[in-house]
């Protein structure tokens, strides 16, 4: 049996421990989220979608039937949700407006990233939502331990954990009353990012570095990439890899120059169907990496030591967990164990 499998298997058993267990929700229900305490009175019986990833974990939850709009994507929808998904109304490919969202009469609005809804919210604050007798949830993965007013994207204070990812699927499936389906969800998501770790522990690595290349404004201009903090930096700490960046950001700018310096083992780069700068083209970002007079010296170009992964792998949500896997099989692949 391999170690994947006997991942799974526990957390099959683990599951259908608590599963037994689960209780139906009782309302009202009070939850305590990114410091705000919100009330729900039953189950909402629809929902908006700011964000990605809130859209794939309700999916993910079997609540695409209460979806009835979605904005904010970096990839396409998981491929077992695209006939969901394509019934449903996408308001915005990146951000949507207030009133486009207020339009669809929501019972929730759940949301991924603070400064989307939050105290200076572009799309709105919570209070704006809530005045009017929306009631608004964040995940908990972009509040936790983070200061979104400091950088473009925030800065953590923590590094970030997978437990946050956890903890809103938990907490989603509390509100929509599902909690069998929560946990289920987890247990699989755990023992995905279990086996994931053990593969690479196996490998015994060598120094392993690595930087994660999100995207560039423009393309001849300083990249934006993965601070120590953020879900890249727990995927390398988990799998035995240094970071060289060490920026407490999100994701700050720093120079190819500083990158080439610390020559990194490997590059990681995003791909996305999102446009909204050049380097939103991971075929543009290859390009340069090869062509640059400076990036292109790198050990990691020179090798094809250049990893290409989802954007929204990149950012804390539960395709987090496939980020670990690609991360995890590329140091295999590229042979870097002792």
């Amino acid at each position: 049996m391999t170690i994947k499998h006997m991942a799974f298997t526990a957390a099959s058993l683990a599951f259908l421990t608590v599963a037994a267990a689960a209780a139906p929700t009782t309302y009202p229900l009070n939850v305590q989220n990114c410091g705000e305490t919100i009330t729900f009175q039953q189950t909402p019986a629809t929902t908006v979608t700011v964000g990605q990833a809130a859209t794939e974990v309700l999916y993910s939850l079997g609540l695409g039937d209460k979806v009835t709009g979605t904005s904010v994507w970096f990839n396409e929808v998981l491929p077992e949700f695209k006939d969901i998904n394509d019934r449903v109304e996408r308001l915005a490919d990146n951000d949507p407006s207030f009133e486009s969202v207020v339009a669809k009469k929501p019972g929730l609005v759940a949301v991924q990233y603070v400064w989307h809804v939050g105290p200076e919210g572009i799309v709105a604050t919570r209070e704006q939502f809530h005045d009017i007798g929306v009631p608004t949830y964040v995940l908990p993965a972009d509040c936790v331990a983070k200061d979104n007013t400091v950088g473009v994207d925030g800065t953590r204070s923590e590094m970030f954990s997978t437990a946050t990812i956890y903890q809103g699927i938990e907490e989603l499936a509390a509100i929509f009353d599902v909690q069998d389906k929560g946990e289920e969800l987890v247990a699989a998501l755990k023992a995905r990012e279990a086996a994931s770790i053990e593969q690479a522990k196996a490998l015994d690595l060598k120094d392993a570095s690595a930087v994660f290349w999100f995207s560039s404004a423009e393309m001849d201009i300083d990249p934006y990439v993965a601070g120590r903090k953020g879900a890249p930096a727990y995927m390398m700490d988990k799998l035995g890899v240094r970071n060289v960046v060490e920026s407490d950001e999100e994701w700050p700018v720093v120079g190819w120059e500083t990158i080439a310096k610390a020559n990194p083992t490997m590059i990681v780069i995003a791909r996305m169907d999102r446009r909204r700068f050049p380097a939103d083209d991971h075929e543009k970002k290859l390009e340069f990496l090869k062509t640059d007079p400076v990036a292109s010296q790198m050990e990691a170009v020179k090798n094809n030591r250049i990893v290409v992964m989802d954007a929204h792998a990149m950012d804390a949500t539960i395709r987090t967990i496939s980020g670990i896997e690609v991360l995890s099989q590329a140091l295999r692949d590229f042979g870097l164990a002792k």
